[in-house]
């Protein structure tokens, strides 16, 4: 039933395949945010202008920094090997306002941004290209992300699957460091809405998947940073805010409210997975356990391979459990240690730190 749903509503939304024309060489733009970020700002620099990909063009807006990153950022603009087209530094009104405005200075055919605390892996760019020049009818990539600490310790593979509109709408996130987009996409969606402080990408992914083709790319483009200071761990209760917030949106979005009233259940189980696996991660166990009870009610089968989490919400003060979960993490790095995770490496030159490896932890991951 729902696969006759999504044929029909992409029916109608592709019914004359759109095709985009690039050059031999398209220019790539690549954004950096960056507000005080000074520890991983380098790292982050580096693993762009360090991609082999000859024809980038890279900005940096920074939110007004006071920690020593403005005299980094000035020393690379200066150099004659930098691929820093222009920067800024000045106060802004959030993280979306910032990527906006590089969004507004970039010219080429495909663009993307990457965090100041995330990396590119080697060759990331050339790849994407490559894809998108093999599938003209796509309007989005993403890939598979790496998950690192602080340290650029290897934490957790985060991998994905051929996820389409209908996915995301139930709260299937992808990485944003692992997306590219064309141009065209993101002029005709809009740019990032400044409403949304925490799911801002997601909200963009959907409104670009509302009018184009997405295709998922089984390779690792980037790595994801996750620390104290991440939003992803400091503000945990912002990404469930921002998550029934879209759903709100979605109910009136002229090009999603049909799919949404035929699949109500589902979206709304997504919706409470998603927010319960935040809360959990900031430490509110009882209300993640309530949402994953409304996500049950809503869709059963949503919820059932979130079964372990929802117990240790409800659970997680016994001894017990908690060593369970200690072993569980354990094992996992371990499989990842086996996996030879600890031989990717990302040549960032003369910064120190890019190796990504496994590491003996007890962290959890996302």
């Amino acid at each position: 039933m729902r696969q006759l749903a999504e044929n029909l509503l992409f029916s109608q939304r592709w019914s004359t395949t759109r095709c985009f024309k690039m050059e031999e060489k398209p220019l790539v733009s690549i954004i950096t945010p960056s507000f005080n970020q000074v520890k991983y700002l380098s790292a982050a620099y580096h693993s762009v202008v360090s991609q082999t990909y000859p024809n980038i063009e890279y900005f940096i807006v920074d939110g007004g920094s006071t920690d020593g990153s403005i005299e980094l950022i000035r020393d690379w603009s200066e150099s004659n090997k930098s691929r820093l087209k222009w920067w800024v530094s000045e106060k802004d009104n959030g993280q979306a306002e910032a990527i906006n405005k590089g969004f507004s200075k970039a010219s080429g055919e495909i663009i993307a941004w990457l965090n100041s605390d995330d990396i590119y892996m080697k060759g990331a760019v050339d790849k994407a290209v490559g894809i998108f020049k093999a599938n003209p009818d796509v309007g989005l990539i993403f890939s598979d992300v790496f998950s690192i600490d602080a340290e650029s310790n290897l934490i957790n593979v985060m991998r994905y699957g051929d996820w389409n509109l209908c996915d995301l709408m139930e709260f299937n996130i992808i990485g944003q460091p692992g997306v590219f987009m064309r141009k065209q996409a993101l002029e005709e969606a809009g740019y990032l809405d400044p409403e949304y402080d925490y799911l801002l990408d997601h909200q963009l992914w959907l409104r670009i998947a509302s009018v184009f083709k997405i295709q998922h790319v089984t390779d690792f483009f980037a790595a994801a940073r996750f620390h104290s200071q991440a939003k992803n761990l400091a503000q945990t209760e912002g990404f469930s805010r921002d998550a029934f917030r879209i759903v709100e949106w979605m109910k009136s979005d002229p090009k999603l409210s049909n799919f949404f009233n035929r699949h109500r259940r589902k979206i709304m189980a997504g919706a409470y997975r998603f927010s319960a696996r935040y809360l959990m991660d900031g430490g509110d166990n009882a209300q993640a356990f309530s949402h994953y009870l409304k996500g049950f009610w809503n869709s059963p089968s949503a919820i059932l391979k979130d079964l372990p989490r929802a117990a240790y919400s409800l659970l997680n003060f016994l001894p017990a459990v908690k060593r369970k979960k200690a072993d569980y993490l354990q094992k996992r790095l371990d499989r990842l240690a086996q996996e030879n995770m600890d031989k990717i490496y990302y040549d960032l030159s003369d910064h120190n730190g890019g190796q990504i490896k496994t590491r003996q932890s007890t962290n959890e991951s996302k």
